[in-house]
């Protein structure tokens, strides 16, 4: 985000430019200027700034998508836009900016729970959608700014449509989605900067410590949800639970690479596809994931 500024869109003025012109140019020439005149004080009347910006608000960012921000046009959700507000939380805080990194860290770490309020099913976002965020910076900092508003984004294209869904799922689903995500966040949000497992094993395995705790969780809920394939599924993730509970207190790296491999394994999100189709929940793997289990 960035200072607060009162702005005009450029594409506004031409459009009124347009309008004065009218009377000097054919018919054919009129009607094209009239639409092209209706269309950017349509844009122009849609400008809002980030801060305004409120969840459940589809819109297209002005200017390029990382940076600093100013403003963004807010269209109607079944109109083609590039994003939508999906979460919002305030960061606590003194005077003093935390740091760009740390803000962002914040964002990180919050924005996937605040947008699964809202979108709960990750699976069923469109192709190319992906969670992003508006955070404060060091000006914006100082006049009071602590907002972060969690959006998601398509970094090429449009999508139309809402993606506030959360309504339209029955309790079971909801259930199911949020053990689902609980685990895959523990997985990744703790997951090692280094690929150096030796060099860092105590953060590995404070990966799997997290990872089991989620996982027991949601076998835990999947007990009291009916059907044959979540069943399964129950029962293979009670096993995942207890190879993750080894990886995290492996005596050595050798024993932790012999549980890790077993607990990665049975969290392969395709295993989970024959449960959400008994449930009514999207099935196709996220191309990302699938490419993580494919390796």
């Amino acid at each position: 985000m960035a200072v607060r500024a009162p702005y005009r869109s450029l594409r506004g003025l031409s459009a009124l430019a347009a309008l004065v012109a009218l009377g000097a140019v054919g018919c054919s020439d009129v009607s094209e200027a009239v639409d092209s005149a209706k269309d950017g004080a349509k844009k122009a009347a849609r400008q809002r700034s980030v801060f305004s910006l409120d969840v459940g608000d589809c819109y297209n960012p002005n200017g390029k998508a990382e940076g600093e921000a100013y403003l963004v046009e807010v269209v109607p959700c079944d109109e083609a836009h590039q994003g939508q507000v999906v979460g919002e939380f305030a960061i606590e805080g003194g005077p003093r900016h935390p740091g760009d990194e740390k803000v962002a860290a914040i964002a990180d770490e919050r924005c996937p729970a605040e947008a699964q309020k809202r979108a709960p099913d990750t699976w069923a976002l469109p192709a190319g959608v992906g969670l992003s965020h508006y955070t404060p910076t060091k000006e914006s900092w100082t006049t009071g700014d602590r907002a972060v508003t969690c959006t998601y984004t398509v970094e090429k294209g449009t999508f139309k449509g809402s993606l506030d869904t959360a309504k339209s799922f029955e309790p079971d689903q909801l259930t199911f989605l949020k053990g689902s995500n609980a685990v895959y966040e523990a997985l990744w949000a703790h997951q090692p900067v280094t690929d150096d497992v030796e060099a860092a094993l105590k953060d590995y395995q404070a990966q799997a410590k997290a990872v089991a705790a989620a996982l027991g969780t949601h076998v835990e809920e999947l007990d009291g949800i009916e059907g044959a394939e979540v069943g399964k599924l129950r029962a293979t993730l009670a096993k995942a639970a207890d190879q993750w509970e080894k990886a995290a207190n492996a005596p050595d790296v050798d024993t932790f690479y012999l549980a890790y491999d077993q607990a990665f394994t049975l969290i392969d999100p395709g295993k989970t596809v024959p449960a959400r189709k008994e449930l009514g929940l999207a099935t196709t793997v996220p191309a990302d994931e699938a490419e993580v289990w494919a390796v």
